[in-house]
């Protein structure tokens, strides 16, 4: 059975890595421990956390989410089938569909579909239908994915090749900041963060991701900023309470570091 470390689970479902243990610790899946004590998740996995977190993008009440993925699991098979394997919504009813036919999951409304590779077993999550290159022309953002792994400068420059086609495609925009941050080049993901925001406005993953750089950076209270800034657009997200409870702690704020801490805990419980 294929194994997929933290970085990979990251980089695959870009989830925050304090979001993927949480789900982890909650028990909504059952990583394997590898070399060094690293977590290693399933395919299986992989659906379970993608779609925790897009039942609680789409405000999915949190008694529904947890019943939702314990019925997914259970249903999931076990390897890739090799029909490929669809999660979609019907109405209220989550459906799985593989070689077997479909089956509907207790869910409350959205849309989630997973698409795989049968041969390799790879999985590859589809939100939203990013637009074709045109015949004849090269589809950077997809090459810029393909890239970061083997060769990160030259993922960037396909990043920056893309965004330069489409300037609002939010995507492109949060892959070359995260990108930049991860290679350290700081001051360029900042640059690169501000100028998304310019250009696809505040979404709440565009100021999550600058407040960790910034929190990087040294910049407390700045990084502070954008956090809240990130849970006005979206109060639900864990990881901003999170990182705001140890920004606080630091700064002596035990109130503040009280509060979110808290409401952190009650996100992951419910």
């Amino acid at each position: 059975m294929q194994h997929y470390g933290v970085r990979d689970v990251e980089k695959m479902l870009r989830l925050p890595r304090s979001t993927i243990r949480a789900l982890a610790s909650a028990g909504f899946v059952t990583p394997v421990r590898g070399p060094r004590n690293a977590l290693l998740f399933s395919f299986q996995d992989l659906i379970v956390l993608r779609a925790a977190q897009t039942l609680a993008d789409a405000k999915v009440p949190a008694k529904r989410i947890s019943r939702s993925l314990r019925q997914l699991r259970r249903q999931l098979p076990q390897t890739m089938p090799l029909s490929g394997l669809s999660i979609s919504a019907v109405g209220e009813q989550v459906v799985v569909r593989d070689g077997a036919g479909q089956r509907q999951v207790e869910s409350g409304q959205y849309v989630l579909d997973f698409e795989g590779d049968p041969g390799s077993g790879s999985l590859s999550v589809i939100e939203r239908a990013a637009p074709a290159a045109p015949a004849g022309q090269i589809d950077w953002f997809a090459r810029g994915e393909a890239l970061e792994r083997e060769d990160p400068g030259a993922a960037i420059d396909a990043y920056r090749k893309a965004m330069a086609a489409a300037p609002d495609r939010l995507d492109v925009r949060i892959n070359l900041g995260r990108l930049l941050h991860e290679t350290g080049r700081h001051r360029d993901a900042e640059r690169a963060y501000r100028e998304a925001i310019g250009a696809c406005g505040r979404d709440p993953l565009l100021l999550y991701n600058l407040g960790v750089l910034l929190g990087d950076l040294g910049r407390g209270r700045e990084a502070i900023e954008a956090y809240e800034a990130a849970l006005r657009r979206d109060p639900a997200m864990a990881d901003s309470h999170y990182n705001l409870a140890l920004l606080y702690e630091k700064l002596g704020k035990a109130k503040e570091a009280i509060r979110h801490m808290s409401e952190y805990r009650r996100l992951m419980r419910s």
